[in-house]
């Protein structure tokens, strides 16, 4: 069953009620062409209204739709030849996280990035996206390789965070994470990460560390959930729509803070709604950043990373 959000409904109300009028004049000799066109320029109208106005609260629930494509939604999309590997060499394979090389306009490139499922069933199996040690480490695995054979890296963000369990502890949950930040700050190839979805605490941060940071626009990047910020300050997690407002979460937010270069455009109605008009969106973005990132030395591409990261924010000094 198709999801639908709760601002939506005036859209989908708007749009069954133009799917009768044409039915009815399908089976009927009574022509209401010019209702139907009447009512469909008041949809367009309309969604230009709520898809041009939408909260901090309705862009996460965007981010979170059940449709929106994921990683290898869009590794299928931009890329060719891509060959998918498995495992850390030291535990196991975390489904959760998937990384690999592939061509990228002739070029090779080492892809990685948070994987979420379509369903139960593959969600269980991804764990809903939430990556433990291993997947981590299985990351930067095939960033190190990437760095060996001098390729970009590429991440897709797309978590609610890294998986809190006993079990991902045990393992060095906070250590993987940690040593991706240290190792992908000094990498000396190109790194363009890109938030498609939710960019959730430092499970999102794990693949997060670029040369140029990208996000959707109807995707979230925060150092915690809006239910986990509202659960903090006022002790009741309903009030996440409140919290969403004051976190500066957005795309456009995080662009006004320096946190990350540009905003990608989505399809009118999120970019589960054309995969391929979305794909094509982010192409031209990622073909600027590597082209752009190609250019530079060793020493420049770090030393413009250094000062990016020391850029971030907006903040006075009292």
């Amino acid at each position: 069953m198709k999801q639908i959000l709760e601002f939506e409904k005036p859209i989908i109300n708007l749009k069954d009620k133009i799917a009768e009028l044409k039915k009815f004049t399908a089976d009927s000799e009574i022509d209401l062409t010019e209702e139907i066109n009447k009512l469909e320029d008041r949809l367009e109208q309309l969604e230009d209204d709520i898809y041009g106005n939408l909260k901090p609260w309705d862009r996460v629930q965007m981010a979170r739709h059940s449709e929106r494509p994921t990683t290898l939604d869009y590794i299928h999309q931009l890329f060719t030849n891509f060959i998918e590997f498995h495992g850390d060499r030291r535990y196991g394979d975390d489904q959760a996280i998937v990384a690999g090389i592939a061509y990228y306009k002739d070029k090779p490139v080492t892809v990685i990035g948070h994987q979420r499922g379509k369903d139960t069933k593959e969600n269980i199996k991804r764990n809903f996206g939430m990556p433990h040690p291993e997947g981590y480490r299985k990351a930067l695995r095939h960033m190190e390789q990437a760095q060996k054979f001098n390729r970009p890296i590429i991440t897709f963000i797309d978590t609610k965070g890294a998986y809190p369990g006993r079990a991902a502890e045990e393992r060095g949950q906070s250590e993987a994470i940690a040593k991706n930040l240290m190792e992908m700050a000094g990498f000396t190839v190109p790194i363009v990460c890109i938030v498609i979805g939710e960019g959730g605490s430092g499970g999102a941060l794990g693949l997060g560390i670029g040369d140029h940071i990208h996000m959707l626009e109807n995707s979230t990047y925060s150092v915690i959930s809006p239910e986990g910020a509202a659960s903090i300050l006022w002790k009741d997690a309903s009030l996440a729509k409140k919290a969403a407002e004051s976190m500066k979460i957005t795309a456009n937010d995080l662009k006004e803070l320096n946190v990350i270069d540009q905003v990608i455009p989505e399809p009118k109605g999120g970019a589960h709604q054309d995969i391929k008009v979305q794909a094509e969106k982010i192409d031209v973005v990622l073909e600027q950043s590597i082209r752009e990132l190609s250019k530079y030395t060793t020493d420049e591409l770090l030393e413009k990373r250094w000062e990016k990261y020391k850029n971030i924010g907006d903040y006075k000094l009292l």
